[in-house]
Parts: C-alpha cells; sequence; structure tokens
C-alpha cells in the first residue's frame, strides 16, 4: 500500500532519466553537419569546413583566411507505437484494460469480452522545451523541428594557426501527442536538448603532411517531461479484488468491528484499478553551461589518402529542475481508508505509511547526468581522380549510462519506505539501473565529382544498439537503427559553396510481453516503469531530415 504513495512520484522521475539515455542515442550527430549526415558521419579524415570543431577540429587548417558557414537542419520524427494483447493476458486475473479492451462499464465480467486488437500509440507532433519560458512548446501535427547552425573560422594569412567558433546542437529531439493517447504512459511531452552556443577552437600544422586540433564546447542541456502514470501490477490488482469482492458487502454499511477486521480500506470511496490513471507528472532539469572538449589528429601523407582520429570528451553534469504530481483519487482514497480504522492506524505506523497523499505535490529534484565519450577514427580515400571513400569507425561510451541518479531537496518518506526493498533507494535520493553498453559502429561515405563544380554524396550507417534486451522502452522507440543519406555540394565559385542533403534513418523494434523491465515486465515487482505490463510493444521510428549549407570565404 505504501508502494501507490511511492510510485507516481519515483516512476516519473525515473522516466526522465530514460528518455535522457535513449534520445542521446537517437539523435546523435544529426543536427551538426549536413554533409557530414550524407557521408554516413564517416568524415573523420575528411571534416567539413567549420564543423570540423565537433568532427575533428585538427581540419580546421584546411581553411584559409576568414570563412563563415551557415547551415538550417528540418528533422521529421514519425514514431510509429503498436501495443497488443498475448495469449493468456492479464494482470491478478483481470484483462479489462481499456487500452487494449473495447468492454465499456456495462460489461461486468472481470476479464476483457472484445479485445481492440493492434493498438495505435503512435507520436502526433514534435515539440521542444525552451529554456527561457521554461515550457513545453508544441510544433504541430506534421511540422519537423528545426535546428539552425551557425560558424566562423580565421586562419592569418601565413600563419599556421587557425581559429574557430560555432553555434550547433549535438542533441535536439521532442515529441508530443494529444490527451487519451495510449502512448502517454510512456512520455506524453518529452524534450531532450543539448545546444552548443560558444566553442572556441585552435588548430595548428605541425607540417605539411600533419595537423593537430582541440575545441572547447559551452552547451546548454536539458531534459523536460510530462507524462500520464499508471501501474499494472498484480500487488493493485488483488487490492482491486479486495475492493470488488471482499468489501462489496461492507460498503455503506460498515461499523466499528468491520473497521478494525478489514483496516479500513472498505471506507474508500473509490477502489484500487491495476489498469486506472494514476496521475501525472511535470518535470524539467537543466543545465546553463556543460562544458566539454574535443581533440583531433589529422594525418595526410598524400593528396588520395588522409587519416583522421577525434576523441570527444564526456561532459559531467547536475542537472537541476522541478516536479510537479497530480495524484488520482484512488490512491487518496486507499490511505483515507486506513487512516479511518484504529488498526488501519496501527498498521500505517508500524509500515511508515503517510497520514495521507495530497492531491499535488511538488519540489526540487537533481540528477547526475553524463553526456558519454565519444571516440572515432576514419580514412579518407580516393579510388578514382573523381571518386572519393570515407571510412570511420566510433565508439561511444554508454556504459557510462550503468545507472541514473536522482537526488531531492529534503528527505521524502516514501523513499524511507522504498529503500527496504532495494539497494537503489536511500532517504532522499534513488537510482535508475540502466545496464548500458558500449557499443562499436561504422560509417561509410561516397562522393563523386561529376564535374569541376557539382559533387554528388551517398552515405550509410548502421547504429547498434547500447540498450540491453531486457531494457528496451517506447519512450524513444529505438534498437538497432540504419542511417542513409543522399547530398549534392555546388561551388559557385572560389569562395563559396552550397551544400543539399537529405538523411534518412529507421529503427524497428519488437518487444514481447514480460520481456522488458522498463515496458512491460509482468509480476510483483515490476512496480516501477511498465505501464504495459504483460502486453507486446512494436516500435518503428523513422527521422528523414533535410538540410541546406552556405559557406564562404571573405
Amino acid at each position: 500500500m505504501k508502494m501507490i504513495r511511492l510510485r507516481p512520484l519515483v516512476t516519473a522521475i525515473l522516466l526522465s532519466g530514460c528518455s535522457g539515455a535513449a534520445f542521446a542515442q537517437l539523435g546523435q550527430n544529426l543536427s551538426v553537419d549536413i554533409r557530414s549526415l550524407t557521408m554516413g558521419n564517416a568524415v573523420t579524415a575528411d571534416p567539413p569546413g567549420i564543423s570540423a570543431i565537433h568532427f575533428n577540429p585538427a581540419a580546421l587548417t584546411k581553411i584559409e583566411g576568414l570563412q563563415t558557414d551557415v547551415q538550417g537542419v528540418l528533422a521529421h520524427f514519425d514514431v510509429q507505437r503498436e501495443l497488443s494483447v498475448p495469449a493468456g493476458y492479464d494482470v491478478f486475473g483481470y484483462s479489462d484494460d481499456p487500452v487494449v479492451c473495447n468492454d465499456g462499464p456495462e460489461i461486468m465480467a472481470d476479464f476483457c469480452t472484445d479485445f481492440k486488437g493492434a493498438v495505435q500509440a503512435d507520436v502526433e507532433y514534435p515539440t521542444l522545451y525552451v529554456p527561457i519560458l521554461k515550457k513545453f512548446v508544441d510544433l504541430g501535427k506534421g511540422m519537423p523541428l528545426a535546428a539552425p547552425t551557425n560558424g566562423i573560422a580565421y586562419n592569418p594569412p601565413g600563419s599556421k594557426v587557425t581559429f574557430a567558433t560555432a553555434l550547433y546542437a549535438p542533441l535536439i529531439a521532442g515529441f508530443g501527442a494529444e490527451d487519451g493517447n495510449p502512448g502517454n504512459f510512456m512520455g506524453q511531452q518529452v524534450a531532450l536538448e543539448r545546444i552548443t552556443y560558444l566553442s572556441p577552437s585552435i588548430a595548428y600544422q605541425v607540417n605539411d603532411e600533419l595537423s593537430v586540433g582541440a575545441s572547447i564546447g559551452m552547451s546548454y542541456q536539458a531534459i523536460a517531461m510530462n507524462t500520464d502514470l499508471r501501474f499494472p501490477n498484480e500487488l493493485i490488482g488483488m487490492l482491486r479484488m479486495v475492493d470488488e469482492v471482499v468489501c462489496t458487502p461492507f460498503k455503506e454499511n460498515s461499523d466499528i468491528i468491520t473497521d478494525i477486521l478489514l483496516l479500513g480500506i472498505c471506507n474508500a470511496e473509490e477502489g484500487m484499478n491495476p489498469f486506472s490513471r494514476f496521475g501525472q507528472m511535470q518535470l524539467a532539469v537543466e543545465q546553463s553551461l556543460s562544458p566539454s572538449y574535443n581533440l583531433g589528429i589529422l594525418w595526410e601523407p598524400t593528396e588520395d589518402f588522409s587519416f583522421g582520429m577525434v576523441y570527444q570528451s564526456a561532459a559531467k553534469m547536475r542537472l537541476k529542475g522541478k516536479y510537479h504530481i497530480d495524484n488520482s483519487k484512488a490512491p487518496r482514497e486507499l490511505i483515507n481508508g486506513l487512516m479511518s480504522s484504529p488498526t488501519g492506524q496501527i498498521l500505517a505506523a508500524i509500515l511508515g505509511f503517510p497520514s495521507y497523499i495530497p492531491a499535488s505535490e511538488s519540489g526540487l529534484v537533481s540528477m547526475d547526468f553524463e553526456y558519454p565519450a565519444h571516440f572515432q577514427a576514419g580514412i579518407k580515400y580516393k579510388v578514382m581522380p573523381d571518386l572519393q571513400v570515407n571510412f570511420d569507425v566510433g565508439w561511444t561510451d554508454y556504459k557510462a549510462w550503468d545507472k541514473f541518479k536522482f537526488e531531492f531537496d529534503r528527505q521524502i518518506s516514501a523513499l524511507k519506505i522504498a529503500k527496504l526493498l532495494s539497494e537503489h533507494v536511500s532517504d532522499s535520493s534513488l537510482a535508475l539501473p540502466l545496464e548500458f553498453q558500449s557499443p562499436w559502429s561504422w560509417g561509410i561515405g561516397v562522393e563523386y565529382s561529376a564535374t569541376d563544380r557539382l559533387k554528388l554524396r551517398a552515405g550509410y550507417e548502421p547504429r547498434g544498439s547500447a540498450i540491453p534486451d531486457n531494457k528496451r522502452n517506447t519512450m524513444v522507440p529505438i534498437n538497432n537503427a540504419r542511417l542513409f543519406g543522399l547530398g549534392v555540394g555546388y561551388r559557385f565559385d572560389a569562395d563559396t559553396d552550397l551544400d543539399l542533403s537529405i538523411g534518412f534513418l529507421q529503427s524497428k523494434d519488437k518487444i514481447p510481453a514480460n520481456t522488458s523491465s522498463l515496458a512491460n515486465k509482468e509480476g510483483v515487482n515490476n512496480l516501477l516503469l511498465n505501464p504495459y505490463a504483460g502486453l507486446n510493444v512494436k516500435t518503428d521510428t523513422k527521422i528523414t531530415i533535410l538540410g541546406l549549407s552556405y559557406r564562404t570565404r571573405w
């Protein structure tokens, strides 16, 4: 019973951690540079202009004089989620889940007599979290997310040193849905943003073949979410059975004897239901300055071959923000019922239950969040005078996300009880075990010089998942993904280049019932992060990216 008090708060906070982790893998290098996108991000040995700040700062030495770079990136998210019922579906004998069952209140059976079949829980529109407003801004159905970038670099005449800085978004993504969408229990509105607003960089040409470089990124980081909450758990199913079977003869007919024997549970005006909405949560955490650095080296022994290597450091942050929870009537009435009975009060005191559950609760929360380190190396090779092939391999330290830890500005009585059930909980903190892995990945790109002015590009990057099979979820549905890119570059004159690119990323996933402890795990111990317990889940994520870049030298 105490866990009813715990779950809306804890689950809501943990969901924000899941969104941060999944988004970071989903959006890596999708909104930094459009030429890189079309080359499968295999550009470590052939970085594109000022965007070398991110991909390999050593390549800034290839810039001459004063150069500016302006880019615009539009990204359209198509996130489809499907829920379905497996054979034998039930929660403590109940299967009348309104998410997947057509039965109305006129059907008195405990089991569903008419399942809906496949239920769509698709994302409906993109959304952004605006730092100044401290709120979500919905962009409307079918609208893309926009990520404009710009940069400037300067190489003094005759100097081996190049200086640069840029504004870009290593990660920006967000989605939302209208009220009543079945997917709202894993985020009705979710946004994750990392915006690098200043990136002072320097590159030095050691000799005709070797260059080195470094950049410091100063970024803004935010995670924000609004979500509905529900808990299809066996314990809550048992409480529903008590309310509907044991308590029915005593409703509006109780006395001191029944109150003592039944602990006052039957005095609740509304009973518990594992399929009911338990509340709603709003949460946002952010950090205005999140520093990181990039180190790069570029070796060009011949005009036809080059080798590049870059290390992008981790960014360790202490995100801080606020949360607000609206609790539904049923869990509040459960505690009120206990408090109406002498034996219920004694039990609550022994177990440390609260004396009441407020209609709403809010406070401050902080979390340790690490934007993972990344290493990448690659080559550029001209197999023919007009045909260039790039190939990169990379590694991202997602294993740093072994767990996310959240700390509150005060001791919370719910956590004092929860620590008895989990080693990851203390009086004022809790941790979410994620057990992410650190995968290697690769990408390949091809560039064909059709004329002295026109270049055609194509790229492919398969992205292995960092998420273990037993931790997959629908917050941002991605497992293994494939990124395809096509582009064209046109040189107007010796000082002006224009690039047009299109990219497409797709990820499909199946999460069979009872296989993920962050989505659909069944049992008594699935108290957190399993709003679709016992259901099959399918996801299909498609991201289409369109970009335009204008580079000029002065």
